[in-house]
């Protein structure tokens, strides 16, 4: 049931949207009809990609958006973010590629925010989207989200040419399995110079199966690094940085719903207070560590500290052609493991929302600074 945001203190308005809750569970009879039925959403866009995006929202208009992590920072940051979109935001608790895109498949959301690698992987599989925002680290050398953990017992590991013979964790159309990818073509080795294993990347999977020796090698991000560290680096265990980048951020819509004139007009709004969002993030470390990471998410204040000091500075381009450069590289390193065709990766991406990004940034940067 959707509930009102909070008054705001400081101007004394009130939100004229409402923030809803969809969980899983009630997208769940939705994602099913998708499964049993012809999804309209796998037909070709048709979709003026050099038209003006529309700015108005119609009264009564709704956006469902799989983005929990935006979700918190808009409600920790309170009247910091102007929130007040004139529309109904309903929040679904959906994240990661493959709940995401079964979720678009279903008619039941609108946007999500995922990597990069839905996207190629949700065309690959016929339903037709736009990347429609992006978001990198200005320091994503000294800051990368995934690093190589090793597993006790297993020496002579150091770099990535050093992964030739060993077992490595592989999740195929994820992030963590692209990372793979990349590292082996880094170190000059094939898929056949190695094995992989392909395991799901959930919670702690991949740091079990290297404390287990189900694996040798396995890309581990966030706090898990800090904890498989701490409890098995006595044995041995160690990580190993693959210096590459893996720090794409995005959300990402089925381009039906940017076809409608109403939706598009709402996640363009939407747009510029994700990426408001990601900048307040970065300047609150105190109270996005209290709010979302000790509050909400139950990490302990050293987790949060970790994670906050490894964050990187966000970076939101206002040109997408290094990113889309970058994207097509992704795509064809892909398509060559996976046997699909390469795609033409322009052709994921909604450079209209470029501009509507860095007007944003502009305008957060203006009231920060005034």
């Amino acid at each position: 049931m959707p509930f009102a945001h909070p008054a705001r203190t400081r101007s004394g308005r009130t939100a004229r949207h409402r923030l809803a809750a969809v969980t899983a569970a009630t997208l769940l009879p939705a994602l099913l009809a998708a499964c049993a039925g012809d999804a309209s959403a796998d037909a070709p866009s048709t979709t003026a990609a050099t038209a003006a995006l529309p700015t108005e929202v119609p009264a009564g208009t709704t956006l469902v958006v799989g983005d929990p992590t935006t979700q918190k920072a808009v409600e920790i940051a309170g009247d910091d973010l102007d929130s007040d979109l004139g529309f109904t935001i309903e929040w679904a608790n959906l994240s990661g590629g493959p709940q995401t895109t079964e979720a678009f498949r279903a008619g039941a959301l609108d946007v999500g925010a995922v990597a990069d690698i839905p996207p190629i992987h949700a065309e690959w599989t016929g339903l037709d989207v736009k990347i429609v925002s992006a978001v990198y680290r200005q320091d994503w050398q000294e800051n990368p989200i995934y690093e190589f953990g090793v597993a006790p017992g297993v020496d002579g590991v150091e770099s990535l040419e050093d992964f030739a013979g060993h077992r490595i964790a592989y999740s195929p159309g994820q992030a963590q399995g692209v990372i793979v990818l990349r590292a082996l073509q880094e170190a000059g080795l094939a898929q056949d110079d190695v094995t992989l294993v392909e395991l799901p990347s959930n919670g702690d999977v991949y740091a079990t199966a290297l404390a287990a020796g189900e694996v040798d090698i396995a890309p581990i991000g966030g706090v898990q690094i800090a904890r498989y560290l701490e409890k098995y680096e006595a044995d041995g265990a160690h990580t190993v940085r693959h210096g590459l980048r893996d720090d794409p951020s995005h959300l990402y819509a089925p381009t039906s719903v940017i076809d409608d004139p109403a939706k598009a007009a709402a996640l363009r709004a939407y747009v510029q207070l994700w990426a408001q969002a990601k900048l307040w993030v970065h300047d609150h470390p105190e109270e996005w560590k209290a709010g979302y990471y000790v509050a909400d998410q139950g990490l302990s204040p050293a987790d949060a500290d970790y994670l906050v000091e490894r964050a990187g500075i966000p970076d939101i381009p206002a040109d997408w052609s290094e990113a889309i450069a970058r994207h097509q590289e992704t795509i064809e390193l892909l398509a060559k493991a996976t046997g699909n065709d390469v795609l033409d990766a322009a052709d994921l991406w909604d450079q209209r929302f470029a501009p509507v990004e860095a007007e944003a940034v502009a305008a957060y940067r203006e009231k920060e600074a005034g």
